[in-house]
């Protein structure tokens, strides 16, 4: 790599990243108290792993991205293959099959499909630049993004098949689609929807459910909902104090170190603690839409833009759902959710920004 890439190295993204990954390593110590004998099992394995990501982002920036442009349809027909396996292959659990096991660890594919969606629909739409401005045209966006949608909502999987679906349509937005063809895809989906009702697991129609009415099953479908609230609502400004949160240090709260980890942050480290994290992500993205601004060709700022989308809407509907104004979709806080997928991937994509951004002027000899 040319030390003159250096010069364009966003260190504030960077450094960003790390300083989310090390607040989630802080919160997690605190989730998983009591979850087994050893108290830093999983602080371990979380660490492990953003050690992992610092290599793959040191691997990835090395890399001209140009060449994730040339490579996209080979990451295309990867993906799909992996995401079919899950459908023979993968590991049940909770009543859906997500993973696929590697022995070192549990593969999730449809995390990565995320960002394989991204760069390969940034191709596409850079590539038929000429069809965004007839409707009927642009019928190769919605096919390209529909076989992994289909794939993952197999699974089951309804909230990354969401994310998805908001993917594709701030890519589109991003790249000039006009907005009365968005709107025609939107009205398009309303009109299928009680197709996908009916292919629904009976848990996901309740947790539609109890989000409209979080006391129709408290006992139940709504367990974890009420006590998600609880947990936040008692933590007031300050918080309790880390390691002094009741409701996860008493097991009320389920998933406290995955999906409902926020929750625990807001128990234990109250308004200021949250507030403190979503400046953070505020930050975090706008570094990467001003990467994408910057970025010296098409390609590249749409890939940032899928990855700004991906983040905010993940950051958006897992702390909404801890505070009952989004529906419990299971999507992890990105970089603060215990995961080894989702660690990974969100590392991976952090790094394929930073080569972007690096690479925004052409090196001058």
């Amino acid at each position: 790599m040319d030390r003159r890439l250096l010069k364009n190295f966003d260190y504030w993204l960077f450094f960003l990243t790390l300083a989310l990954c090390c607040y989630g390593l802080v919160v997690l110590s605190s989730a998983t108290q009591g979850l087994s004998s050893d108290p830093l099992l999983y602080v371990s394995k979380q660490a492990s792993r953003i050690g992992v990501g610092l290599i793959i982002i040191l691997l990835v920036v090395s890399v001209d991205y140009i060449n994730f442009y040339r490579w996209s349809w080979y990451f295309y027909l990867l993906n799909l293959v992996f995401l079919g396996l899950v459908l023979f292959l993968g590991r049940d659990s909770g009543g859906a099959s997500r993973w696929i096991d590697l022995k070192v660890f549990d593969f999730q594919p449809s995390e990565l499909a995320k960002l394989v969606i991204i760069i390969t629909l940034a191709r596409l739409l850079v590539d038929n630049e000429q069809r965004r401005e007839n409707f009927l045209a642009t019928w190769p966006f919605p096919l390209h993004v529909l076989p992994p949608i289909l794939l993952i909502f197999l699974q089951p999987d309804l909230g990354t098949a969401l994310v998805f679906m908001v993917i594709f349509f701030g890519m589109l937005y991003m790249a000039g689609v006009p907005v009365k063809f968005l709107a025609a895809y939107i009205a398009a989906g309303l009109a299928v929807f009680p197709l996908f009702w009916s292919r629904l697991m009976d848990y996901q129609k309740m947790r539609l459910l109890v989000f409209l009415n979080p006391e129709l099953d408290p006992l139940g479908y709504g367990y974890q909902l009420m006590q998600s609230m609880i947990a936040i609502g008692s933590g007031g400004i300050r918080g309790k104090g880390l390691y002094a949160g009741t409701q996860a240090r008493l097991q009320f709260l389920p998933e406290q170190h995955t999906d409902f980890i926020f929750s625990v942050l807001g128990e234990e480290l109250g308004l200021l603690g949250g507030v403190l994290l979503l400046l953070l992500y505020f930050c975090l993205i706008y570094r990467i839409l001003k990467i994408a601004a910057y970025a010296k060709d098409s390609f590249g700022a749409l890939v940032c833009t899928g990855v700004a989308t991906m983040f905010v809407f993940q950051i958006l509907v897992n702390v909404g759902m801890t505070i009952s104004v989004m529906p419990v979709t299971g999507l992890p806080l990105p970089f603060i959710s215990y995961g080894g997928s989702s660690m990974l991937v969100n590392m991976l994509s952090i790094g394929v920004v930073l080569n972007i951004g690096m690479r925004r002027h052409k090196i001058q000899f």
